[in-house]
């Protein structure tokens, strides 16, 4: 049978100090006309690179060394013709159409968004410049932007992030093309916007009988939407089949570490996470066996004395690149499993409140003009309260602009809110000044979301962690700030001879190791966690997120955890708060919430939520979403969610529900309830 596109043995190297690196070693790949096919894999994998290759879209210092790709229709290797020929220019947004990871950067911002597709439309489908604009009016209709013949000449920086997402389908669609690739398309984005777009271009695709290749490292999107997985690790292809079976029956050792380190929804909430442990190998330092060796679970000596295991069919259509028979599999299989695995510590939250929240407001001024004079404020966040109690870790989530990092940023006293108290070890600390402020530093800490960017790149690990114990003069002298930034480093799981390296030199892991151990030097009684694994790969996430699970246990610290990825929420919290448009929404114990879901935005979200396993997708109610998170400057009257709500009658348009007490200690912000 002849396939729609089909890579053979690719090979993509990158000059690296002097010498050939290869990132990509003899990947096979193909794709079949209407058929959705994922690709995942930790970063590093090849993934990406594998698909830019087939396109000729790597740049120097990087070259495709070796295979073939061939495109239904031209029996020619199309490796073989320039990266800037005219067949290969054809086969680029002609016959393949590419959806990057980050929307704004492939959107040029000098150009409105109908100019650029439009252009596209003129380049590959030879029409006017009158039919382009009229067939850019249709695209943009298509993936739902609205008020298309106006937003025509809108620039790229007057559209949120989804719909920036959203016309960056319509450009890739625009010319038909026969293969479309969503390179971590939906990575960015919340996880409404996220499932509302990939549900978009499976519509298109199936419709217009379009081939759909997704990159991701999300597990949970495979499940839900692809037909058939590529996992990669270490630049080649380990396993292939159909995704039921991969879920159900996964062959290769890698890919099922993979399945055990992700929490998912469906999961009881004291499952421990396994992390795959070590690094993947550097590229450079590839060994001629098995790259998942030194990681494996299952590894026997002689697969170290064996050159790389090929890629073999198992079974009919299921193929893994494993030297191990299915006895021996089974055998290790049994006995990693009849392990006796320590349980995710489970905290009793004592009686003591930590941290205490009541009618906290922050609002933003607005200002115009050339004399910058106040037009306006944007009210972030209103009325919100909440407590937490030592040893306690509440969970909050919500789409992004909803407040979470405003309200984090209100009890950290960074920000000073308008109105309402913020009680810290029984004090109210909303109005206090930065000098009132100094004892309360010590005792609340932060963990950022990129580990990287929140480390000073000139500063040493070592001077990083331990900043704080010379600011709150915690340390009597050297020898004490030296013995005291060794066991910091050891709690947190690094090497102390480690210490005197700078950020760049540290992996993602474990830059986000220093900075938990940073907060963890002034000895807090609160720790507020602000998306501090959604930057990470699911093996080093599922490290984190048992490391933050044993220091609660041991040290009762009290956790505030801003996330998106409801599954790792469930996962690490006592109760969970819910955010939408700066209120909360419901508030409820961990499992209570997942079992019990009232308010229509949190059923949204958590329906929006894939779970790795194709069977239980299949069976899940789906909780449809419209629209986006309006504007905070252009707030919706009465109800924030009345405009996105499939239950929204005429008085949820004009009054604002409050926070109500439904039973169980679960709380809820809607008229459904609220009588």
């Amino acid at each position: 049978m002849e396939h729609l596109l089909e890579i053979k043995n690719i090979e993509t190297c990158f000059k690296t100090d002097g010498q050939l690196v290869k990132a990509v070693d003899r990947v096979s790949m193909y794709i079949d006309p209407g058929e959705i096919v994922g690709i995942v894999g930790e970063s590093g994998s090849g993934k990406s690179v594998t698909m830019m290759s087939s396109l000729q879209l790597i740049s120097p210092p990087g070259k495709v060394t070796g295979g073939q790709v061939y495109i239904r229709g031209n029996e020619k290797n199309m490796l073989e013709y320039g990266p800037e020929s005219e067949e290969m220019r054809h086969m680029r947004g002609g016959k393949v159409s590419m959806i990057f990871q980050e929307p704004m950067t492939s959107l040029n911002p000098v150009l409105t968004i109908g100019y650029q597709i439009q252009e596209n439309i003129m380049e590959h489908l030879h029409l006017s410049r009158e039919e382009a604009r009229r067939r850019t009016v249709e695209m943009l209709k298509m993936v739902n932007i609205p008020d298309a013949e106006q937003r025509f000449d809108y620039y790229p920086q007057q559209f949120s992030g989804g719909m920036r997402q959203r016309i960056m389908i319509a450009m890739a669609m625009s010319s038909e093309p026969e293969i479309l690739v969503a390179d971590e398309a939906t990575t960015a984005l919340d996880v409404t916007t996220q499932a509302q777009l990939l549900e978009m271009i499976r519509d298109i695709a199936k419709k217009t009988n379009t081939a759909v290749f997704i990159v991701t490292h999300n597990l949970g999107i495979v499940a839900r939407f692809a037909e058939r997985i590529y996992v990669m690790y270490s630049g080649s292809v380990v396993e292939m089949t159909d995704a039921k079976r991969l879920f159900a029956n996964p062959e290769h050792p890698y890919t099922r570490a993979l399945l055990r380190a992700i929490p998912r929804l469906d999961d009881p909430r004291d499952r421990i996470l396994i992390p795959i442990d070590g690094l993947p190998p550097n590229p450079a330092a590839r060994p001629e066996y098995c790259p998942f060796y030194e990681r494996c679970e299952y590894r026997q000596d002689r697969c170290k004395g064996r050159k790389k295991p090929d890629l073999v069919e198992l079974e009919p259509g299921h193929y893994a690149a494993c030297h191990l028979t299915e006895e021996e599999k089974a055998r290790k299989a049994e006995e990693i499993a009849g392990r006796e695995l320590k349980k995710a510590p489970r905290v009793t939250a004592d009686g003591e409140l930590c941290l205490e929240v009541k009618n906290v407001r922050k609002y933003f001024p607005v200002f115009k003009g050339m004399l910058r004079r106040k037009a306006g404020e944007v009210k972030a966040i209103e009325d919100i309260n909440f407590s937490v109690r030592k040893g306690e870790t509440l969970g909050i989530v919500g789409e992004s602009g909803c407040g979470k990092t405003t309200l984090a940023r209100c009890i950290m006293r960074v920000y000073r809110p308008e109105e309402g108290e913020i009680f810290f070890g029984g004090t109210d600390i909303a109005k206090f000044n930065d000098r009132q402020m100094y004892p309360y530093r010590k005792r609340m800490a932060m963990i950022f979301q990129d580990p990287f960017s929140s480390l000073d790149p000139r500063q040493t690990a070592e001077s990083i962690v331990g900043e704080s114990l010379l600011l709150h003069k915690l340390v009597k002298n050297r020898e004490e700030y030296d013995r005291r930034v060794d066991e910091l480093f050891r709690i947190v799981g690094l090497d102390p001879a480690l210490k005197y390296r700078v950020p760049h030199e540290f992996s993602g892991g474990q830059r986000q190791r220093i900075g938990i151990a940073r907060a963890l030097s002034s000895n807090p009684d609160m720790i507020i966690c602000d998306e501090p694994i959604s930057a990470l790969d699911v093996s080093i996430q599922a490290q984190i997120i048992n490391l933050l699970e044993e220091l609660q246990a041991s040290l009762g610290l009290a956790y505030l955890f801003i996330a998106h990825d409801l599954a790792v929420v469930k996962h690490i919290s006592n109760r969970i708060l819910v955010m939408y448009l700066g209120r909360v929404v419901e508030i409820a114990e961990c499992e209570e919430l997942y079992r019990n879901t009232l308010h229509p935005y949190t059923q949204a979200l958590l329906s929006a939520v894939p779970v790795a396993d194709p069977e239980v997708e299949a069976q899940r109610e789906r909780v449809p979403v419209r629209g986006e998170v309006p504007s905070l400057t252009n707030r919706p009257s009465g109800c924030p969610f009345h405009d996105r709500c499939p239950h929204v009658t005429e008085r949820c348009k004009k009054e604002v529900p409050k926070l109500r007490d439904i039973g169980n200690g679960h709380e809820a912000a809607c008229f459904l309830y609220n009588n």
